[in-house]
């Protein structure tokens, strides 16, 4: 499947899960420090924005990757829950036509940024969950957590890197590499100390 499929099928899977929220649950802390569940859902309407859009709040935030993030969940705080997933559903797809497989890395992280605090686990298809360990979000820069070590999923077929390993799931294995500390009990191996070290 195309990164675009793989994109649209993902979407669609967290806006089923957004709808059934409860008003507690969109309050929620999220794994993005700082960030409840709903500041997540704020963030990813990038998505709707042109690009002409969101290159001015990259300006405005003077070019800072966590101001511009920021930015982004702060403009859309005031629309409610329903509003917000309504725009998800219907509006995405402006930005991500130009770089669907770089949005793919930031839906399918944040998706579980939101899943893992409510204990709504799933199973991630291993054809997004392998484009994702293939190319991780270069904005979460993992080179600095990755660099020097060989990661092993043990649920799809993918390994990557060299050095001491580390292995696990592909799902906690994608989270660790953009700084989730959450994901590394679910990680073993002789290179995850070294890892938790860069993490902490």
């Amino acid at each position: 499947m195309s990164y675009r499929g793989m994109l649209v099928d993902e979407r669609a899977e967290l806006v089923e899960l957004l709808r059934g929220l409860t008003e507690q649950e969109w309050e929620t802390p999220s794994l993005c420090a700082g960030w409840r569940v709903r500041d997540v859902v704020g963030h990813l309407m990038q998505d709707t924005l042109s690009p002409l859009s969101y290159a001015g709040v990259v300006l405005k935030s003077r070019g800072s990757v966590n101001r511009t993030n920021n930015a982004l969940a702060q403009s859309f705080s005031e629309l409610s829950t329903e509003q917000l997933v309504d725009k998800l559903d219907r509006e995405s797809g402006r930005l991500s036509k130009y770089s669907p497989r770089l949005m793919l890395s930031d839906l399918v992280v944040h998706h579980q940024d939101i899943r893992r605090p409510l204990g709504r686990p799933r199973t991630i298809p291993a054809d997004r969950l392998i484009a994702v360990l293939s190319y991780p979000d270069p904005f979460a820069f993992p080179g600095r957590f990755t660099k020097g070590l060989r990661f092993v999923a043990t649920d799809v077929s993918w390994s990557s890197g060299k050095g001491p390993e580390v292995r696990g799931p592909g799902e906690a294995i994608a989270l660790a590499v953009v700084g989730r500390t959450v994901a590394l009990d679910d990680l073993t191996g002789d290179g995850l100390l070294e890892l938790r070290r860069r993490l902490d």
